[in-house]
């Protein structure tokens, strides 16, 4: 789950309305090969309005990696990043490869879709340019005093505002309940009976919706580093006083994978060990009494402030692979130091996400606009920046507040999704789900995993004990666990925990 912006931060989260079914059906995908090597890509036309099925259609980009062994291929494994509004196109093209093992790769079409709104498909755009962002931007990670709440409500609101003046019809039907409709068309229009998925942060809340709409159409559905449903969408009576991203407590996971960190680099080689949780809150104190000035790649100064510092840490919670680097980040921000390489990591915070264009893509890269009309018209929220500044303020550990504040922009969000899902979900589905966990999650807690295969019936929760977001890339046990759950559609024995292969300066 993910906010883009605020120059430092780039987090890589009414009645249960079910549309009729729709009287047009998918036509099948026309693949042509893309990107060279053995990708091809297609679109489908999908309803804008799958209350009105025969109504305006949008346009959804996928792209496939064909199964390595065709004569024993199994079907498509639909595959969605997170975000909301990551690109499948791009999952599947960068880190399609190296998914799973070779026997599902072997045995399986890896199709990525952008969802509608995102990138390649029928997109929201609210800008014409990536320069017309900036006043969107802060230079701060969130807000900490009446003047930064009132610079960061102007920022929403000049996002809000960009979106009512240019942005089209879909932006009122982006909710995660009709990205889950159309990948229902997409299962169709591929030539499935059943639809076989692997979502991954926000990618969970997609295929458990799409589990609790369409369950009989389950085959084989893997959720890795869950959202807890009913925390996103609704809450347990406190949507109007709390936001979502509060609800979801991810700074708990973060500061419990953060704790994790200070353990592991004091019982190993870590550049910023000893005691390194006391260096760390002493660093924290005198950045916030003032800044220290770092020199960039191409020689110029910027300030680093107390809220990047824990903006920069929660993102290289992520990714526990590259703790060893992330420590030694820190000695340098601790000695002030501007070697390179604490220059080339602050780069990083600036806003570079990487795009990779499509033949007939205008090259407009919609990074800031999908994560508000998802997350916006999914979930219930209050409707007062008083509630953000509350939550913010009461939220524990280190990371409350940047969790909190990255939704703010619901407050002045003006549109809404009659088409969004609310719940139940509990759907018994006509297939087990596979849940994965990873005990020390910065975004997605454990929690989640635990919530979801509590409410999905003969789901089976599968834990990695280890360390970043998700289970990507981290444990071959998972990896052999998905494999199996996917080929035969055996699930691991119930209790089962894995371990992460690469302990953190071991």
């Amino acid at each position: 789950m993910t906010r883009s912006g605020r120059l430092v931060v780039l987090l890589v989260i009414l009645s249960g309305l079910v549309a009729a079914p729709a009287e047009a059906a998918p036509s099948r995908v026309a693949w042509s090969k893309c990107y060279g090597g053995p990708f091809q890509c297609g679109t489908v036309q999908v309803p804008l309005d799958y209350a009105a099925p025969n109504g305006p259609t949008i346009s959804i980009a996928l792209t496939r990696l064909p199964a390595a062994d065709p004569a024993h291929r199994i079907g498509s494994l639909f595959l969605n990043p997170g975000g909301p509004g990551g690109s499948g196109v791009d999952f599947v093209h960068f880190a399609g490869p190296d998914l799973f093992t070779k026997a599902v790769r072997d045995r399986y079409d890896l199709v990525g879709f952008d969802p509608r709104g995102v990138l390649r498909s029928t997109g929201l755009r609210c800008f014409g340019t990536p320069k017309q962002w900036a006043p969107y931007f802060t230079d701060f990670a969130w807000p900490t005093n009446g003047d930064q709440v009132q610079q960061w409500i102007a920022a929403d609101k000049f996002l809000a505002d960009a979106c009512a003046q240019r942005a089209g019809k879909v932006v009122s039907h982006m909710s995660t309940a009709n990205v889950a409709r159309d990948m229902d068309w997409l299962r169709a229009a591929v030539g499935d009976a059943s639809l076989n998925y692997y979502g991954v942060s926000y990618g969970t809340y997609l295929g458990v919706t799409y589990a609790n709409l369409f369950p009989s159409r389950v085959g084989a559905l893997v959720v890795d580093g869950n959202l807890d449903p009913i925390a996103w969408s609704t809450g347990t009576g406190n949507g109007t006083t709390v936001p979502f991203s509060t609800r979801l407590f991810s700074n708990l996971g973060a500061q419990a994978t953060l704790d994790e960190f200070f353990r592991l680099c004091d019982a190993g080689a870590c550049a910023f060990g000893p005691d390194s949780a006391n260096r760390y809150a002493a660093l924290v104190d005198e950045l916030e009494a003032h800044r220290v000035e770092v020199t960039l790649p191409d020689g110029s100064t910027a300030l680093f402030d107390w809220t990047q510092l824990v903006g920069f840490t929660l993102g290289a919670m992520y990714d526990s692979l590259g703790w060893e680097d992330f420590a030694q980040f820190l000695a340098d921000v601790e000695a002030h130091a501007s070697a390179k390489t604490l220059g080339r990591d602050y780069a990083r915070l600036r806003f570079r996400p990487a795009y990779m264009p499509k033949r007939g893509d205008h090259g407009y890269p919609n990074f800031l606009e999908p994560f508000p009309a998802v997350a916006c018209e999914d979930s219930i929220n209050p409707s007062s920046y008083g509630a953000w500044v509350s939550a913010g303020n009461s939220a524990a550990g280190y990371f409350g507040p940047v969790w909190t504040w990255i939704s703010s922009i619901c407050a002045v969000w003006p549109f809404q999704d009659a088409g969004r899902y609310l719940g139940p979900f509990d759907h018994r589905t006509a297939n087990p789900v596979l849940v994965v966990g990873n005990l020390f999650d910065p975004a997605t807690r454990y929690a989640g995993a635990q919530k979801v295969a509590s409410l999905l019936p003969g789901s089976r929760l599968l834990t990695l004990h280890g360390w970043g977001h998700t289970s990507l890339f981290l444990s071959g046990c998972i990896d052999d666990a998905i494999a199996a759950y996917f080929l035969s559609h055996q699930l691991p024995p119930a209790g089962t925990v894995c371990q992460q292969d690469h302990v953190p300066f071991s």
